[in-house]
């Protein structure tokens, strides 16, 4: 194999070293070095303190595997490592600590990927291709504007109240009518509707990257992603239902990072127990749209996961919509919603049951298939104010709104709709 690297690459540095504690790593990654055409010679033996040991006297190569298994605090000696490290270094760092936490704070430190051990040559192999196309990859203009990206998560109060047929919708306007590349992130890993509703099979990608974090790069997310359409691309799955869910969340945060780089736009359909279990999931997600129905459950549920969301994702703009809304059918009424859970109601989408079969019969997301609806209507404007979303805009926006019935609960309120429940009369 030529190794594709030679013209990207500084032309007075080598093109890449090796710092492994042990010697079972070093007999996996000096075969790929070869297969890239580097010298396995550049594989030493000792990890990372051996590496900032030898940088500090002499140049840095342009891509730098360390290993962090005899580190006591890796995050402090990989600060040790940046300062005799040239700028422009690639360094990828490997491990055997599983922690999306340090996997995370590795990455704000500059670090290019971190591989958990025990290595396989795949594993190496697709992590180094992904180091070099940071050389090939062309350079933005020096004062460019960086991309914006808009990522937004659909949350569900209850199953069945719509949050995955507007997250669905919102992806496809954003796509077709809005021309953003985007991207949605289906992440109800066992039951998930997102490819369905598109009429689309979910491939393997979710599940792959479930399994194998470190392998998600540029390279991955393009032949895994499902394409829907020219500017829609879909992350989803449907895994066999006696296979629990083992991961730490570090694939997601990674796909979430990939995003932010390949589309403008990131849909995620996120159940609750999703967000419950892997709250880092929120880390870079600007607006969640809460959506609900007008139900005493919802009501209850709602009030939780807002106050939850207040205390793990206190950056993120909160949008409640309600669904599904029949006029003067609502267990409770629009003011006493919005008086229980302390937040007014952004959005109310009507109720439309046979809009709702109509797309599920096209085999098409529900906006698509009824485009006069007025529930097309009101998504459409949800979809207006997501693509109108800034960190200024969000900032400045309306207040939540109080509660005007201060210890207001919802054991007054079920009180409340029995006395106002209508008697029946007897004919005369």
């Amino acid at each position: 194999m030529n190794a594709p690297w030679k013209s990207g690459m500084p032309g007075n540095r080598d093109p890449f070293a090796a710092y492994i504690c042990d010697d079972a790593a070093l007999d996996v990654l000096r075969p790929v070095v070869i297969e890239l055409g580097w010298q396995p010679e550049k594989c030493n033996k000792g990890g990372l303190r051996n590496a900032i040991q030898s940088l500090s006297v002499s140049a840095s190569p342009s891509i730098l595997v360390v290993d962090l298994s005899e580190s006591g605090d890796p995050l402090n000696d990989i600060n040790a490592l940046a300062e005799v490290c040239e700028p422009g270094t690639v360094v990828i760092a490997i491990g055997q600590v599983n922690d999306v936490r340090l996997y995370r704070d590795l990455l704000s430190s500059g670090i290019h990927d971190y591989l958990l051990k025990p290595l396989s040559a795949g594993q190496l192999r697709d992590a180094l291709n992904a180091a070099q196309t940071v050389f090939t990859a062309p350079k933005n203009a020096d004062g460019e504007a960086t991309k914006r990206h808009i990522s937004t998560a659909v949350v569900g109060t209850r199953g069945g109240v719509g949050a995955s047929t507007l997250a669905t919708s919102l992806s496809w306007l954003f796509s077709e009518e809005h021309k953003a590349p985007t991207a949605l992130l289906d992440l109800d890993v066992h039951f998930g509707t997102g490819a369905l509703a598109l009429d689309l099979e979910p491939g393997r990608g979710l599940t792959d990257a479930i399994d194998n974090p470190s392998r998600i790069d540029g390279l991955f997310i393009e032949r895994a992603m499902i394409r829907a359409n020219d500017n829609l691309s879909i992350l989803s799955a449907e895994a066999p239902i006696n296979a629990p869910l083992m991961t730490d969340g570090a694939a997601f945060v990674q796909l979430e990072e990939e995003f932010r780089q390949a589309f403008e736009m990131t849909v995620v359909d996120l159940p609750r127990n999703m967000l419950i279990n892997f709250p880092h999931v929120l880390a870079d997600v600007n607006l969640i749209l809460l959506t609900t129905e007008m139900t005493l459950a919802s009501a209850r549920d709602a009030i939780r996961i807002i106050s939850w969301l207040k205390t793990n994702a206190a950056h993120a703009h909160i949008m409640v919509v309600a669904n599904k809304v029949q006029a003067g059918v609502a267990e409770i009424s629009k003011a006493d919603f919005e008086a229980s859970i302390e937040h007014k109601i952004d959005f109310s989408i009507p109720y439309d049951i046979k809009a709702a079969a109509n797309a599920a019969k096209m085999g098409q997301v529900f906006v698509e298939a009824n485009r006069s609806s007025k529930a097309t209507s009101v998504i459409k404007q949800i979809g207006e104010r997501v693509m109108g979303a800034s960190e200024e805009n969000l900032a400045n926006s309306e207040p939540e709104k109080k509660s005007l019935l201060g210890g207001f609960d919802l054991k007054s309120l079920l009180a409340k709709k029995e006395k106002s429940a209508p008697v029946r009369e007897t004919a005369e």
